[in-house]
């Protein structure tokens, strides 16, 4: 017999939910990124992102809290990129250089 919906014959059901990491990126360590930056003016304010984080999600939250209270601005974290309020390159360098991050050079 064919039957649609949900088998609820069982006593006990598997509701967990799985965090999936994605396996395109691996996760590397901070003296080996090459972090870039871009520029950005959204509705006409500017936005810094610095980014391909391959980190995981706990350690870009670190990062972007000490961005935050080092440079007392406003941030957000999108895909594998930081975003920050302003034009603010040359000190997030200086603020990452300390904490052992590597960037591309141009």
């Amino acid at each position: 017999m064919f039957t649609i919906g949900a088998k609820l014959d069982q006593e006990s059901y598997d509701t967990k939910k799985t965090k999936i990491e994605s396996k395109n990126d691996p996760m590397i360590s901070k003296n080996q990124h090459q972090l870039v930056f871009t520029f950005e003016k959204r509705n006409g304010k500017p936005v810094t992102l610095v980014g391909r984080f391959q980190i995981g999600e706990k350690e870009k939250k670190e990062v972007l809290s000490l961005l935050k209270k080092k440079l007392a601005c406003g941030g957000t974290i999108s895909d594998e990129w930081i975003e920050i309020q302003g034009d603010k390159k040359e000190k997030i360098i200086e603020i990452l250089e300390k904490d052992g991050w590597k960037f591309r050079k141009k």
